[in-house]
C-alpha cells in the first residue's frame, strides 16, 4: 500500500525512499487517510490565504494609505512569489525530503502571517505577503507529491485527489467569506492572524504523522536551473499581471515577460542537456501529461478573472457587504466539494477524456447563462449558475490533476506537482490579465466619454468602478448621478463581454481534453 519498506530492505536505484517511522498504512502506526487529513489542512490554510485579502483591501487602504502601485503589490505579490518558487521548492523536496520542505513552509508561513497582521507600513505588508508566498510554494507541491507517494493505487489515489481538490475549492471560496466575517468584528490584520494557531498545531502534528520521502537523488541538485526557473516565472507572471492594468507597450510591461521567457527557454535547454535534470521534461512527451497541464491552464485562465469580476459585481453593482458576497459564493463551494468527493467514481465510470471535456462544457454553459445578469439582483439565477459553475470547474480540475499525477513517475512527484501548481497559478495570472483587459476595453471608453462630466473627472473614473463612484460622490448633483449611471452600465457591458470570452476559452479546453485517454486504469 504505501511505499514504505521493512527494516533492512535495500532500495533499488530510482525507487523513492521513505523513513520507517511513522509509516502510513497497514503494519504502521498511521493510516494514509490520516496523513491525507493533515495534508488537506495544510492546503486549506494556503488556499484561504490566497483569497482572504480580497475583501480586506478597502480596510487596508484606509489604515495604511498605500499608493496605487503599493496596493497592487500588496494584492499580487503573494501569488507572484508563490508561482515563481513552486518548481524550485517542488524539486528541492524530491532531493532533500518532501516532509522537510513542508515543515519549513509551515514555520515560514506562521512567521510571515504574524508580520503581515501587525504590519505598520505598506512596505512591511508587501514583504510579509512575499514571505507568505514563499511559504505557500513550499507547502503546495509537497502536499500533492506526498499524496502521490502514499497512494500508489490509482483508484485510491483518485479518491484522495478528490478530497484534496475539494478542500482546495473550499479554501479558495471560503477566503472571502471568512475575511468578510472577521472584518465585521475585527481589524484587517485578523485575516492573517488566524494562520498562526493553525500552523502552531500543524508543525508538531506534521512532524510526527507525515512520512518522509524523496525521489531520484542521483546527481547534484541543479541550483542554477532552479534559480533560472524561479526568476523566469517571476518575470513572466509579473508581465502577465501588468498587461491588464498598464500600457501594453510600456517598458515596464514588455521587459519582465521578455526576460522571463528568455530565462525559461534557457532553463528548458539546460534541462535537456543535463544527465540528471531538475525537471524531467520527458513527462511532456506523454500526451496525457501535457494535455492535463494545458487543461489546468485553460480552466484557470477562464475562471479566476471571473471570480474578481463577480466579487466587484456583487459589491459595487448589487451593493452587498463583503460577508453577503461570501455567502452568495457559497453554492459554488458546495458544488465543488460534491464534485470532488464524487470525482473518483465519475473518473472510473466515464474516463478522463469524457470527464474533463464534460466539465469544460458544463462550466461554459454556466458562464454563458451569467450573461443574463444586469443591474437588478437575480439571486435564483446567480445561485443556479454558481452551482453548475462549481460542479463543472471541479470536475475539470479533478480529471486534469488526476491524469497528470498518474502519468508522472513516483520519483518525480515533487516536480510534477510543482508543474501542476505552476500551471494553475500561471493560468490564474493570465486569466486576470486577459479578462481584465476585455473588461477594461469595454468599460474605460464608455466612462471616459460620459456626457456632461468634466474630462478630467471622466478620465479618473475610467480606471475602475470604485474610482468612478468616488468621483461621482465628489461631483454630486446631476453630473455625479450621470457618471454613476454610465459607469454601472459600462461595467455590466464589460462583464458580459468577459463572460463570453471566458466561455470561448472553456470550449477550447473541451476540445483539448479530447486528447486525454478514454479510460483510467486502476493500477498506479
Amino acid at each position: 500500500m504505501s511505499g514504505t519498506a521493512p527494516a533492512g530492505t535495500r532500495w533499488a536505484s530510482g525507487v523513492p525512499r521513505q523513513r520507517s517511522r511513522p509509516r502510513p498504512g497497514p503494519g504502521g502506526g498511521v493510516s494514509r487517510w490520516t496523513v491525507l487529513v493533515v495534508l488537506c489542512v495544510s492546503l486549506l490554510i494556503v488556499a484561504i490565504d490566497a483569497t482572504v485579502l480580497h475583501v480586506a483591501v478597502p480596510a487596508v487602504t484606509e489604515d495604511l494609505r498605500p499608493g496605487a502601485i503599493q496596493l497592487l503589490w500588496i494584492v499580487d505579490v503573494y501569488p507572484l512569489v508563490c508561482a515563481s518558487l513552486l518548481i524550485l521548492f517542488g524539486t528541492l523536496g524530491d532531493r532533500v525530503g518532501r516532509r522537510r520542505v513542508l515543515l519549513l513552509g509551515y514555520g515560514l508561513f506562521g512567521l510571515a502571517s504574524a508580520l503581515a497582521a501587525f504590519a505598520p507600513t505598506p512596505e512591511v505588508l508587501i514583504a510579509a505577503r512575499a514571505l507568505l508566498g514563499a511559504g505557500g510554494a513550499m507547502i503546495m507541491p509537497a502536499t500533492l507529491s506526498i499524496l502521490r507517494q502514499i497512494f500508489p493505487d490509482r483508484r485510491e489515489r483518485a479518491l484522495a485527489i478528490g478530497v484534496w481538490s475539494a478542500v482546495a475549492a473550499v479554501g479558495a471560496a471560503a477566503g472571502p467569506l471568512l475575511g468578510g466575517l472577521l472584518l465585521e468584528h475585527y481589524w484587517w490584520g485578523s485575516v492573517f492572524l488566524i494562520n498562526i494557531p493553525l500552523m502552531a498545531v500543524s508543525l508538531p502534528v506534521g512532524r510526527w504523522l507525515l512520512p518522509e520521502s524523496t525521489g531520484d537523488r542521483h546527481g547534484p541538485w541543479d541550483v542554477l536551473g532552479a534559480l533560472m526557473a524561479a526568476f523566469g516565472l517571476f518575470g513572466l507572471v509579473l508581465g502577465v499581471k501588468r498587461i491588464g492594468g498598464a500600457e501594453p507597450l510600456s517598458l515596464a510591461t514588455v521587459v519582465p515577460p521578455a526576460l522571463g521567457g528568455a530565462l525559461l527557454v534557457l532553463f528548458v535547454r539546460r534541462q535537456r542537456r543535463r544527465r540528471h535534470p531538475l525537471v524531467d521534461l520527458a513527462m511532456f512527451a506523454r500526451p496525457a501529461f501535457g494535455t492535463s497541464v494545458g487543461c489546468i491552464v485553460l480552466a484557470m485562465l477562464a475562471l479566476v478573472g471571473l471570480e474578481l469580476i463577480a466579487a466587484q459585481y456583487l459589491q459595487l453593482i448589487l451593493g452587498l457587504t463583503p460577508l453577503q458576497t461570501g455567502l452568495r459564493l457559497l453554492p459554488l463551494t458546495l458544488a465543488a466539494m460534491a464534485a470532488g468527493l464524487a470525482g473518483s467514481r465519475v473518473l472510473h465510470r466515464f474516463g478522463p477524456r469524457r470527464m474533463v471535456a464534460a466539465g469544460f462544457v458544463l462550466t461554459a454553459a454556466a458562464v454563458l447563462a451569467l450573461t443574463a445578469l444586469g443591474r437588478e439582483d437575480r439571486p435564483g439565477l446567480l445561485t443556479g449558475c454558481f452551482l453548475v459553475l462549481g460542479l463543472g470547474l471541479e470536475t475539470t480540475l479533478f480529471g486534469a490533476y488526476e491524469s497528470m499525477l498518474s502519468e508522472a513517475p513516483a520519483q518525480s512527484a515533487g516536480g510534477a506537482a510543482a508543474i501542476g501548481e505552476t500551471s494553475y497559478q500561471l493560468g490564474a495570472g493570465v486569466g486576470i490579465a486577459l479578462l481584465g483587459s476585455v473588461m477594461n476595453a469595454a468599460y474605460a471608453p464608455a466612462v471616459g466619454s460620459a456626457p456632461g462630466v468634466p474630462s478630467a473627472a471622466a478620465r479618473s473614473a475610467s480606471d475602475s468602478l470604485g474610482e468612478a463612484y468616488e468621483v461621482a460622490d465628489r461631483l454630486g448633483g446631476p453630473q455625479g448621478e450621470a457618471l454613476r449611471h454610465t459607469a454601472r452600465d459600462a461595467f455590466v457591458h464589460g462583464m458580459h463581454l468577459s463572460l463570453v470570452a471566458s466561455a470561448v476559452l472553456l470550449l477550447l479546453g473541451a476540445l483539448a481534453a479530447l486528447r486525454l485517454p478514454r479510460a483510467a486504469e486502476s493500477a498506479g
